[in-house]
């Protein structure tokens, strides 16, 4: 089969989504200008590199209460900051229930049970359980061809890691299972490992 995005792909649902898979959710929060809280999962996230470490998320849909894109976004570009929160397996629910097309007045913390906790070096929550959390300071907006196509780039400044999942000094994902977003409405999790030595020149 082949076809062209533009003309259609004449199946039941579209399949996109499930050409670019796992991907990692970046559960992202944010806080207004007026101190209301927002969390919301992204699965367009992704680390961007190393030195310094950056990291980006997009997100694809407005709302009629925003100028420019949904909540996380609007807040990242009223402060200039933002959390990515890693979701665990064990935070599945309270993350689906995150991504809710809540108003601005719902606080998702909130909505979902979750404890959060200030971070250390921008003014925003984050997830108190969640197995990492990585605070970030803006570095620049990109808007992408699309009505509401906006992509978010983010310094790191500061990292949590969950020491539970510490072992003998490498962070041990298969302790906690990160949660990863499939096409159509599947999730998948990460359970065990197999590694590759690069060939070297």
């Amino acid at each position: 089969m082949f076809y062209e995005p533009r003309n259609g792909h004449g199946l039941p649902h579209n399949p996109f989504n499930a050409l670019i898979t796992p991907r990692p959710i970046g559960w992202i929060s944010t806080r207004g200008m007026d101190g209301a809280e927002n969390l919301a999962p992204y699965s367009f996230f992704n680390g961007v590199s190393y030195s310094p470490p950056q990291v980006m998320f997009a997100s694809t849909a407005s709302k009629e209460d925003r100028q420019r894109g949904k909540d996380s976004i609007g807040n990242v570009i009223d402060t200039g900051v933002f959390c990515v929160n890693v979701v665990g397996h064990d935070m599945r629910d309270a993350m689906n229930k995150t991504s809710l097309p809540a108003t601005r007045d719902i606080d998702e913390f909130d909505l979902a049970g979750l404890v959060r906790t200030e971070c250390e070096t921008i003014p925003c929550s984050r997830v108190a359980n969640a197995p990492a959390s990585m605070e970030c300071k803006l570095t620049k907006v990109v808007d992408l061809p699309g009505s509401s196509n906006i992509v978010a780039f983010g310094e790191v400044t500061g990292i949590h890691l969950n020491d539970n999942y510490l072992i003998n000094g490498i962070f041990d994902v298969t302790k906690f299972q990160p949660l990863a977003r499939l096409g159509y409405q599947d999730y998948a999790r990460v359970t065990e490992l197999f590694s590759l030595r690069r060939p070297r020149a």
